[in-house]
């Protein structure tokens, strides 16, 4: 169905605002952030995210994250649109996977046509005054005019859907967002599972793309943006739809290069599957990266979902508590001034939606936890009903390096977050071994700790029983994060 694109564009309040909201959701959303060198923060520009979590007819559940960049227009709109090519009666039960997926890829092509559509006079408008040769009492006025035409039309975003059709799950992804499903298994095992791809300038498969259409794909790894952002794939641009030829990079391009194509991987059945599902924004991907590396993003997020899950009654306060976590541990890293603080002057607008299948909640709700990062460690396990043995990951959650003063977060230091005999850290039961498109270990059932197995440990000589958690990884994480002058261990680990 064809959305009115110049009503969605001109009207101050959504129509989706009246369409009946999924239950089982609740997202989480910080905004940007600038710090000055005193650790103070300040929003450099409105909110650009924007999200959806609607509930439709006959099992239809629609769930988006926009990322929105060079103002909101883009991630508004297509808000709008999407909704209306996929929840007025364009999907039923009836529908094969290809019929979801033609119906998905059209969806999104109306968005970009339709959006287009709304913003072509002013276009005309503005290539018309840029070629007017104007008397030299009127320069300022045209000028004027044309930067207010093209606060109009610029701008873009990029964005992830998750559709539930049926109780299957079908993804569509256009640029660098990312969605993660954790399944638990019957034996309280986690599968955790990150669908699709970035759509970004070091993803191979999009730079083989671009050599594709005569694209200098050397320069686009150096430079590592094109026109300002790092995707490979949005909504809207015109700069990069209309006027590519007009950008360096992409001027011996045969043909559009930046597109608004989804990539939609086979869909997953949620029949008898117990877990959730996370769609994050590229801002809060790349905050928690720039405060701890990328190699354990998806399982440090993971670990905090769990964590406030088993604590917390309502899925809004679950997802902003994860969101405020990162928030803190990107801002403490910064005020820490230790390696990566360079990494994190700044972090964009963040956004987390939690859409939990079949998932109980805690039974009451409790304070949010308060910052810290959450570390691995492994512990072996040996199931009761069955005689081999493995090893699952507990999640250790690390005071945080910042303390709280009348609402405002400060650094302390390094012995002040360092857990003493008298400071414990909080573990959890729920698993974060995360292995992209893959499984992982989890223990959910409680039961890790009642049964050690038949094969107990014994004294040596010296009275002393041998260790049985592995601690390994937990030292070179909290090493790597608050390594100083005490050794690369920052004064953790075995002396």
């Amino acid at each position: 169905m064809a959305a009115e694109p110049k009503a969605l564009m001109q009207s101050q309040q959504s129509w989706t605002d009246d369409l009946p909201l999924c239950q089982m959701c609740g997202v989480g959303t910080a905004p940007n952030c600038v710090y000055s060198p005193d650790g103070k923060g300040t929003q450099s520009h409105p909110m650009e995210d924007r999200h959806l979590r609607l509930r439709g007819e006959e099992g239809c559940f629609l769930y988006a994250v926009f990322n929105g960049y060079d103002g909101n227009r883009v991630a508004d709109f297509a808000a709008q649109c999407l909704t209306a090519e996929l929840l007025l009666g364009q999907l039923n039960s009836s529908h094969t996977d290809n019929d979801v997926r033609r119906i998905l890829i059209q969806a999104f092509d109306a968005v970009e046509k339709s959006y287009f559509s709304t913003i072509d006079e002013a276009l005309a408008r503005k290539a018309h005054l840029s070629n007017y040769v104007m008397p030299h009492n009127e320069s300022q006025k045209v000028q004027e005019r044309l930067k207010e035409l093209e606060q109009e039309v610029s701008g873009g975003a990029t964005t992830v859907v998750a559709l539930i059709l049926s109780n299957k799950l079908y993804i569509a992804n256009v640029g660098t967002n990312r969605v993660l499903l954790c399944k638990s298994s019957s034996d309280g095992q986690n599968q955790v599972l990150q669908i699709g791809r970035p759509h970004s300038t070091d993803n191979e498969e999009e730079l083989q793309r671009l050599a594709a259409l005569g694209v200098d794909t050397a320069r686009i790894r150096q430079a590592g943006q094109i026109a300002g952002q790092n995707s490979t794939r949005r909504l809207g641009d015109y700069r990069l739809k209309i006027n590519y030829n007009e950008i360096d990079l992409l001027s011996v391009a045969t043909a559009k290069p930046i597109i608004a194509e989804p990539e939609i991987p086979g869909s997953h059945s949620l029949d008898n599957v117990t877990g959730f599902l996370l769609l994050m924004s590229e801002g809060l991907i790349n905050a928690l990266e720039s405060a701890h590396g990328p190699e354990q993003v998806n399982q440090e997020i993971v670990a905090m979902v769990a964590a406030e899950l088993a604590q917390q009654s309502s899925l809004e306060a679950v997802a902003q508590s994860v969101v405020e976590r990162v928030k803190r541990l990107h801002h403490d890293v910064f005020a820490s001034g230790r390696q990566r603080a360079a990494y994190c002057s700044r972090h964009e607008d963040m956004t987390l939606l939690i859409r939990t299948i079949n998932y109980p909640l805690a039974d009451a709700a409790l304070t949010p936890t308060q910052g810290g990062r959450i570390y691995p460690v492994s512990v072996p396990y040996s199931n009761s009903q069955s005689t081999s043995k493995t090893s699952v990951t507990l999640s250790l959650v690390m005071p945080s390096q910042g303390t709280l003063t009348n609402g405002t977060n400060t650094a302390s230091t390094l012995e002040e977050g360092t857990p003493t005999p008298g400071q414990s850290p909080t573990a959890t039961l729920q698993s974060t071994n995360t292995q992209t498109q893959s499984s992982s270990s989890s223990s959910g059932d409680g039961s890790l700790f009642r049964q050690r197995g038949s094969q107990a440990a014994q004294p040596d000589e010296t009275g002393r029983v041998p260790p049985y958690v592995d601690f390994s990884q937990f030292y070179r994480l909290w090493g790597a994060d608050n390594s100083d002058s005490r050794g690369p261990l920052g004064g953790l680990g075995p002396q």
